[in-house]
């Protein structure tokens, strides 16, 4: 099964910031890395479900046009939504995935710490409609910590596997991969026609 509701409730009941996204050096240096990833200096349109306090929503915010971003938990969404009001081009809605989904398309949409939590059918949805959300040209950013953790479902390397298979299956091509002892970060882009372009590319270098 799904990690349930009650589990997120009660890790946010006991602390303002459960997992240290601000105080610790591995959480903003992963972030840093996160947002170096992406291929594209700017989105249109993005989507970042599972936002917990809103962090990274704030980094990506600086790369977006409009942002919406999703948090389960109702006392994190709460934070975040407090926190990024100064963002007008941000929307934090108090939203649980993959029972509930978006409208209209992405072209970048951030899974970030969020799969392990899925159980099979849980976790293929999501990515279905990850995908299908995804516009020609779309960016799919995935990043997971590795270490066994009891309460989660499944490990970031098989969160990760999933996403490859799942990718390949949508026409999606892996255009980043960033592997540490510690976390996976993996970027995919919805082509349309032929391969995505290097970031050299579009800039004209090659």
């Amino acid at each position: 099964m799904s990690v349930s509701d009650a589990y997120f409730d009660a890790m946010y009941a006991g602390s303002s910031d459960p997992w240290g996204f601000r105080s610790r050096w591995y959480e903003r240096r992963k972030r840093s890395l996160t947002l170096a990833g992406l291929p594209r200096e700017r989105y249109a349109r993005a989507f970042e479900p599972g936002c917990a306090i809103g962090v990274l929503t704030r980094g990506l915010a600086d790369r977006c046009d409009e942002l919406l971003a999703w948090e389960g938990a109702p006392e994190a969404a709460a934070r975040a939504r407090a926190d990024l009001a100064d963002l007008l081009h941000v929307e934090v809605a108090q939203a649980r995935v993959p029972g509930r989904w978006p409208r209209g398309a992405f072209d970048l949409v951030v899974l970030s710490e969020l799969l392990y939590y899925f159980d099979d059918r849980d976790l293929d949805t999501l990515l279905e409609r990850s995908l299908d959300s995804l516009g020609a040209g779309g960016t799919l950013v995935a990043v997971h910590w590795r270490h066994p953790v009891d309460d989660h479902v499944r490990s970031g390397d098989d969160v990760h596997r999933v996403i490859a298979a799942r990718a390949a299956r949508g026409g999606l091509d892996r255009t980043v991969h960033h592997e540490e002892r510690d976390f996976l970060l993996q970027v995919y882009e919805a082509a349309g026609d032929g391969r995505p372009r290097s970031v050299a590319e579009r800039e004209g270098l090659v």
